[in-house]
């Protein structure tokens, strides 16, 4: 299950983006890391968010996603 935190939904209102969309970067990410305890996950959605990668934050706890953040990233992104 995906809980987003209040940080995450006032991104997700602020940049429109869809619950739907930070399902698919979550399943289908093109890049996959972790940074401390957060993972990160980024995917380019074509034809939205002007093109830009689309960036999820989020930490796992028992079986939940927790949404830490997501945006749509404005610098170029590289492979890791």
């Amino acid at each position: 299950m995906i809980k987003p935190t209040r940080h995450a939904k006032n991104n997700i209102k602020l940049y429109k983006i869809l619950t739907e969309d930070i399902e698919e970067v979550l399943e289908e990410a093109e890049i996959r890391y972790i940074e401390q305890d957060r993972h990160v996950a980024i995917k380019r959605i074509t034809g939205k968010y002007e093109n830009m990668p689309l960036k999820v934050v989020y930490m796992i706890e028992n079986d939940d996603k927790i949404i830490v953040t997501a945006y749509p990233l404005r610098k170029t992104f590289e492979r890791r």
